[in-house]
């Protein structure tokens, strides 16, 4: 697309409105072709985002809580500056560089059947439809979006959907599904599947654990909906796109903290015991009998609805599993200490 533009074009600038991987893609781009570029981003925007795109060269916005905010703030900029608009998915000169990712990813795997891409305002997997159907008419494409924000399935099947809220896919957080990338996707796209927060924080640990990869919720849409649609997938070979990996480190750590939690393997028992001395030690001593690694203990004598001569304690401590979890419960019961565990994922003992 800048390379694209004309001399005149060029000397003026640009601006753009993103909250993913477009911000930084103008702002590279821009850089080495000596264009001036004007980003504005949602308020919400991971810091790594801002300060990335800021490093090559732009000048970055905050405006608005959504994308639809922000395109309306870019768009005055460009009346009131005269700024070229680079519109992140509906244009076809973006579609058609965004779909060379497919040509790229047919000739390394020539055997692949099935496509999955993530959807946003739709226009990477416009551009890797045309693309991989070009190659192969008979290959699947599947879409994927944020439950929150399935703006695109909900334009295509002429239902009405609630959309917003807080989500870990910030990137494809999109409320108004693109006029172009619409019908491309009518088109070409077999299906279009919802990925709630649960699995993209799964597929984000998962990128990390077994991967060695750090992918933001967005990049890790098209691997949640696979697995939650095992039986669609089963015996495809597929390409699955991660489409981004800025995502920032206490966001990161949140998501492993999470996971931890979500496995039994990071645990929080309340436990009442008697407000005497030696009584935490023999609390502790049991749960180090059985395995538990105790990170952090904190007594409440106050507000919690206990008797006078008691107090609770919360202990969280590190353990294998769900099932070690039960074992260390039934020892402290055993014990005359019952617990509650504190996790709606579990059954409390």
């Amino acid at each position: 697309k800048l390379a694209n533009l004309d001399g005149s074009d060029r000397s003026q600038g640009v601006v753009a409105m993103s909250a993913g991987n477009h911000a930084q893609g103008v702002a590279y781009h821009a850089q080495k072709l000596g264009i001036k570029a004007t980003i504005v981003m949602p308020t919400g925007t991971p810091f790594t985002k801002v300060n990335r795109t800021q490093r090559l060269g732009a000048k970055v916005i905050l405006a608005g809580k959504t994308l639809t905010e922000s395109q309306e703030q870019a768009d005055r900029i460009s009346k009131s500056e005269g700024l070229v608009f680079i519109h992140p998915y509906d244009d076809p000169d973006i579609i058609t560089g965004q779909g060379t990712m497919a040509l790229e990813l047919l000739d390394d795997f020539p055997d692949i059947d099935t496509l999955v891409v993530p959807i946003g305002g739709g226009g990477l997997i416009s551009g890797i439809s045309i693309a991989a159907k070009g190659r192969n008419p008979k290959i699947d494409i599947f879409g994927v979006e944020a439950s929150q924000y399935a703006s695109m399935k909900s334009t295509l099947s002429g239902q009405e959907a609630q959309l917003g809220g807080s989500t870990v896919a910030e990137g494809i957080a999109v409320k108004a599904a693109g006029e172009i990338t619409r019908e491309i996707i009518a088109e070409n796209v077999r299906d279009i599947l919802l990925a709630d927060e649960e699995s993209l924080e799964q597929a984000m640990q998962i990128y990390l654990r077994e991967q060695r990869l750090v992918v933001e919720g967005a990049g890790a849409a098209a691997l949640a909906a696979i697995m939650t649609n095992r039986s669609i997938f089963e015996g495809r070979k597929i390409g699955v796109i991660v489409s981004g990996g800025n995502v920032d480190a206490r966001l990161l750590s949140s998501v492993l903290l999470r996971g931890l939690v979500r496995e039994g393997k990071l645990v929080r028992l309340r436990i009442e015991i008697a407000d005497e001395p030696g009584e935490l030690s023999q609390l502790t001593e049991i749960i180090g009998e059985n395995g538990g690694n105790i990170v952090e203990v904190n007594h409440q004598r106050l507000f919690y609805n206990v008797p006078l001569k008691s107090t609770d304690v919360d202990v969280t401590m590190e353990t294998r599993d769900q099932d070690h979890v039960l074992v260390i419960q039934t020892a402290l019961k055993k014990a005359g200490y019952p617990s509650l565990l504190l996790s709606d994922t579990m059954p409390n003992n």
